[in-house]
């Protein structure tokens, strides 16, 4: 069964493609949520339209992700967490924290969007994630774990 999504989805697609899913995963759930539409022969045609006037659109958004991600791969990101003598943290740090930290240096990121590589970080130093931008944008951030005071 051919959908067209309304969102992105995980592991899916993004919005507006075409993708194709399982019968019981389109009607069950894809679309009584409101996350697709089916892709009937009108349907994709009003998506190609919408498609056309959005492309110059998405070019500024594409190119504004792009210049955020180059301001992300040169900055080292500071994560304040308490922490115990040997350096281990209480608890551990997580994406919502990940993004206030780059808040803060003037970078609106969505946390969802954010991958931690490795396992979860429950001790101070340094560390790399991933951080989608756009569909087509996506850069690798540094950052560092220290002990807040």
């Amino acid at each position: 069964m051919k959908v067209i999504l309304k969102e992105n989805i995980e592991n899916l697609g993004f919005k507006d493609e075409v993708v194709d899913v399982k019968n019981g995963f389109g009607r069950n759930y894809l679309i009584p949520k409101g996350m697709a539409n089916l892709a009937t022969q009108s349907a994709l045609k009003v998506l190609e339209e919408n498609l056309k006037q959005r492309a110059v659109k998405d070019k500024k958004v594409r190119d504004e992700a792009q210049k955020t991600a180059d301001a992300l791969k040169e900055l080292v990101v500071k994560v304040g967490a308490k922490a115990g003598e040997k350096g281990k943290i209480f608890g551990s740090v997580n994406t919502i924290q990940l993004a206030e930290a780059i808040e803060k240096l003037g970078h609106t990121v969505d946390r969802k969007y954010i991958k931690i590589k490795g396992e979860a970080i429950k001790s101070l130093g340094s560390y790399e994630a991933s951080i989608r931008l756009h569909r087509d944008v996506a850069t690798d951030v540094k950052f560092e774990v220290v002990a807040d005071k």
